[in-house]
């Protein structure tokens, strides 16, 4: 599955793009953020995602989850969003 990281700087604009198109492509994504402001522009993310899948009748599911992750030999807790189309 492809994982899109995201950042608090993170542009949700483009990042919901990127995840329209693996959505397209692949079927379904994840989305990972390490901390709040990270967490606050996926979800921004995903709504706009929605917006673009809409009109091709495709409806987006997230399923929000924790992960471990090593960054520079420390282990944090990220938060995953899964994401894909509503069956």
């Amino acid at each position: 599955m492809e994982v899109l990281k995201v950042a608090s700087n993170s542009n949700p604009n483009k990042v919901a793009g990127a995840l329209a198109g693996v959505i397209r492509e692949k079927g379904k994504a994840e989305l990972q953020a390490i901390g709040a402001g990270a967490v606050n522009q996926a979800v921004k993310a995903i709504a706009i995602a929605r917006g673009y899948l809409a009109p091709s009748g495709i409806n987006l599911v997230c399923v929000p989850a924790f992960a471990e992750v090593q960054i520079n030999g420390e282990t944090r807790t990220a938060i995953k969003f899964i994401v894909f189309p509503k069956d």
